[in-house]
């Protein structure tokens, strides 16, 4: 999801920090921070990772859902500091921390159709390999990286071309490379926090929006713009991790408790997911039947794939030369689960 926080009160950071900080700190019971609700993608998977950790061991795993710790740069300040044990947190907001996470984001580099993206993320070189360091320069260590839904494009007109998106406000989040995306896709994108876009969208203020179908209909973006479109482009990822600190400082056993969890939960999340997102298609053309839902075909999808270069580029200029090798192997990942 590309932000939800009008799902749940914000609490004030900095108190919600000092209380975390005041309580005793006890080894067996572990703090778990999300961008999302427990009944969201995010959310299913903390639930089982909880489940997996106290059904094997006397531990306990407390979850905050979205908003509970403040935004999401609050919520990894903490999970840096050693506050929170794990984390949850999509590229899209670690991406100024991590500059190479915003491969995620890059256009067509991963899968689309639901077989093949479980075979992306189970056997990715890319993701079970070359991320770990690099997220343990920032004092994670990665557990886990799965998909949400694949994106797909809601606008008031239908585009089966760049040219067709010219002039349209495409709202993005907050990420540089997802304002690249769209304008290199012809469109002219506004970066905007999820609590602005169903105003913005009632005001004309944008012309259309990205997220996983679950998250269209469950918003009813439907009911505020005309057309649905997949591109193709990608996938919604998250990325869980926990304190590197925390996770060296577990026994053998504990050290494999968690991965074995996180394993079971990522399993777990891989069906679900794809359930989810087909389960809100569904609901869309059910609730609403006279709504366009345009699948552009191969021939259509190579313009923009053509266009997507130009992000490629701007992803190198910022991660560099480990950012372009990754991006390289995740583009192999990608032929390789295909087959």
């Amino acid at each position: 999801m590309t932000g939800f926080a009008g799902k749940t009160l914000r609490l004030c950071a900095p108190l919600m920090a000092a209380a975390l900080m005041a309580g005793t700190a006890h080894a067996d019971n572990w703090r778990y921070a999300m961008e999302e609700g427990l009944t969201d993608p995010q959310g299913l998977y903390a639930t089982k990772f909880k489940e997996e950790i106290e059904a094997n061991s006397d531990h306990t795993v407390q979850i905050y859902p979205v908003g509970s710790l403040g935004e999401s740069a609050d919520a990894m300040e903490q999970a840096q500091a050693g506050l929170l044990q794990f984390i949850d947190q999509s590229p899209g907001f670690t991406g100024a921390l991590i500059p190479e996470a915003e491969a995620f984001l890059v256009p067509y580099i991963q899968p689309t159709d639901p077989q093949v993206v479980r075979k992306f993320f189970k056997e990715s070189v890319a993701i079970n390999e070359m991320f770990h360091g690099i997220y343990r320069e920032q004092g994670l260590e990665l557990l886990a990286v799965f998909p949400e839904g694949e994106q797909v494009v809601t606008t008031m007109e239908e585009f089966r071309t760049p040219e067709d998106l010219e002039g349209m406000k495409i709202r993005t989040m907050t990420s540089p490379l997802l304002l690249e995306t769209y304008t290199a896709f012809g469109a002219s994108p506004i970066a905007m926090a999820w609590g602005e876009l169903i105003g913005a969208l009632k005001t004309n203020m944008v012309d259309g929006q990205e997220n996983p179908a679950i998250w269209i209909e469950a918003y009813g973006l439907d009911n505020l713009t005309k057309v649905m479109t997949y591109t193709g482009h990608g996938q919604y990822t998250t990325a869980v991790m926990a304190n590197a600190d925390f996770y060296d400082g577990l026994s053998d056993e504990d050290k494999q408790l968690v991965q074995n969890a996180s394993q079971a939960a990522h399993d777990y999340i891989l069906d679900v997911a794809v359930e989810l997102d087909a389960k809100g298609l569904a609901k869309i053309k059910e609730t609403n039947p006279d709504y366009t839902i345009v699948r552009l075909t191969k021939e259509e999808r190579a313009a923009f794939k053509e266009r997507a270069k130009a992000v490629e580029a701007a992803f190198v200029e910022r991660a560099g030369e480990r950012g372009a090798k990754i991006l390289e192997q995740m583009k192999k990942d990608l032929v390789a689960a295909q087959q």
